[in-house]
């Protein structure tokens, strides 16, 4: 069965599999229109806890009776605000209905809007259907990639190009090429002045490397 990678902006998706949504980091301040209200929303998925990151994932948790999944003192920040959670650590595979998922290593730094501790950063690795999507969070390059790579090599990879606070072009090809992806969507990047990135030149370099690379416009939809 097929399913749906829509782009939300920044560093966010949504994951329709068979009209049951899941959303990664949804920071949709560059989509305000996005219509989640009328969404069937299970499951929300969060890789670090800055704000344009863990974005409007309380509110709709908790509007949707949905599960925000993440790291052990970032899941308890949303409990505390009353959000229904799933606290986990690196390194395990967690079943749910719609998916699987492992959270990995990314190399960053974590805390809330309020500024709290938020734990660790991660990226994410999620199964759907038998296809492996890696959504690297905000990470700079790094070893990791190469074990993510042998042991759970991904077909679609989800990179930051930004540069600044998170991997360059140069080191978000390199990524690429570790990663073994055959399919890479860029992301994290034209949002604010300090991460203004060539799209373009990106795209050139990954398909330099036999690789298809998928620029993504917000509300665009792929499906796998």
């Amino acid at each position: 069965m097929a399913f749906d990678l829509r782009y939300l902006g920044h560093s966010a998706f949504e994951i329709n599999n068979n009209e049951n949504y899941i959303l990664i980091d949804p920071f949709l301040a560059l989509f305000p229109k996005y219509n989640w209200r009328n969404l069937n929303i299970k499951e929300i998925f969060v890789t670090h806890g800055h704000s344009d990151h863990l974005g409007s994932a309380i509110e709709i948790a908790k509007a949707k009776e949905a599960r925000i999944t993440a790291i052990y003192e970032l899941a308890n920040y949303c409990a505390d605000r009353g959000a229904f959670i799933n606290p986990v650590g690196l390194g395990g595979w967690v079943d749910y209905d719609y998916c699987k998922a492992i959270f990995l290593p990314a190399f960053h730094s974590s805390s809330t809007p309020d500024g709290q501790y938020a734990g660790c950063p991660c990226s994410i690795l999620f199964e759907i259907n038998g296809v492996r999507i890696f959504h690297a969070g905000d990470t700079c390059l790094n070893q990791e990639m190469k074990i993510i790579s042998e042991m759970n090599k991904p077909d679609i990879a989800i990179l930051p190009i930004g540069g600044h606070f998170t991997m360059d072009i140069k080191s978000a090809v390199k990524a690429a090429d570790w990663l073994g992806a055959e399919v890479v969507i860029p992301m994290h990047y034209n949002t604010f002045p300090h991460i203004r990135a060539d799209v373009d030149k990106f795209k050139i370099l990954i398909e330099d490397l036999g690789k298809q690379c998928m620029v993504m416009n917000i509300d665009e939809v792929a499906r796998f």
